[in-house]
């Protein structure tokens, strides 16, 4: 395994707290959205891995949780960075790209009316001003007009060994011309000092193994882009250690399936406490968790789709390399 960080700044990082990188806007819609059966996810596994009760509250009790407004700016990011690769290359610059942060968010406030409560009037000029500046930071770090992705915002649904499923949603993937494939993901807040790396690199071997056991092909690099401080944690996954780390992945499964057969699942206190929405439920804090709605829907072996939600392949210039 090889990874390394780039920094393009001279501002250091911080061991941040936890950020949430975008809105769920599934929870934002009034509209009744049948439930999917419950499937790993990166944000899901490490939810478990971390308190088996908040794994609970998210993903059985799916309780709500208040949007914030840096998650807002995360979604808004995103937004223009997808928008961005559907456009010319000779369009992909840091000034056209940072003018559509405002068009960009007027839309997500139409889609999604109450986001607008979450920051003031007098405030917007210059959230709306942070926002741009996470976009322009992305420059420092990529050349969009070099290539064009196979997809961007690219939904993965997938089983791996004994059946486990495995959900993932990727911001962007690329494919060089000599079959490469890199997989790649921004973060709207600063990168993980040196305490917090082994979280980000869990997310990005995560969607190594998803890539692999969907294309066959063991992704050449995976990249987190952190845009809040100009750096990106750079990963190259070797075979051997996706078949260990699917081991891993089957495992925690197996415990996520007996808590949600015996409905025990137990608080664990940690440092984390102190961000989590759910304190007056949880018994750490003296709340009493709601009554176990019993085991929720899980997908049948078999039922699982390889891909969903994505794009048609794009084409990929000869210019595109992967900076291992």
């Amino acid at each position: 395994m090889t990874y390394r960080w780039v920094m393009s700044t001279s501002i250091a990082a911080e061991s941040p707290a936890p950020e949430v990188e975008a809105l769920d806007t599934a929870a934002l819609d009034t509209a009744v959205v049948p439930r999917r059966p419950l499937a790993l996810s990166p944000s899901r596994a490490s939810d478990f891995k971390t308190c088996p009760l908040l794994y609970r509250f998210r993903a059985v009790d799916r309780l709500s949780e208040p949007p914030s407004a840096p998650a807002a700016r995360g979604t808004l990011v995103h937004s223009v960075l997808e928008q961005m690769f559907g456009r010319p290359a000779e369009q992909r610059t840091p000034e056209f790209t940072a003018t559509q942060v405002g068009p960009a968010w007027e839309q997500l406030a139409v889609d999604f009316p109450d986001l607008l409560d979450l920051v003031p009037a007098a405030d917007m000029t210059a959230w709306l001003s942070s926002a741009q500046q996470l976009v322009r930071t992305y420059f420092t770090l990529e050349d969009p007009r070099r290539f064009d992705p196979e997809a961007c915002e690219f939904a993965v649904e997938i089983e791996v060994a004994g059946g486990v499923p495995l959900r993932g949603f990727l911001d962007r993937l690329d494919l060089a011309p000599n079959g490469q494939l890199r997989v790649v993901d921004y973060k709207t807040g600063r990168a993980p000092g040196p305490d917090f790396e082994a979280r980000a690199l869990y997310q990005l071997k995560f969607y190594a193994l998803m890539i692999y056991r969907l294309r066959g092909i063991v992704p050449a690099q995976l990249k987190l882009i952190y845009l809040a401080d100009g750096m990106s944690l750079q990963y190259a996954p070797a075979e051997s250690e996706l078949v260990s780390f699917e081991n891993g992945v089957v495992a925690l499964w197996a415990a996520i399936t007996r808590a949600l057969d015996t409905g025990d699942f137990p608080p664990r206190p940690s440092g984390m406490c102190q961000y989590c929405a759910h304190q007056a439920l949880c018994p750490e804090f003296g709340g009493t968790p709601p009554p176990y709605p019993g085991v929720p829907p899980r997908a049948d072996p078999g039922t699982t789709p390889g891909a969903t939600d994505a794009p048609a392949p794009g084409t990929v210039t000869a210019e595109v390399a992967f900076d291992l």
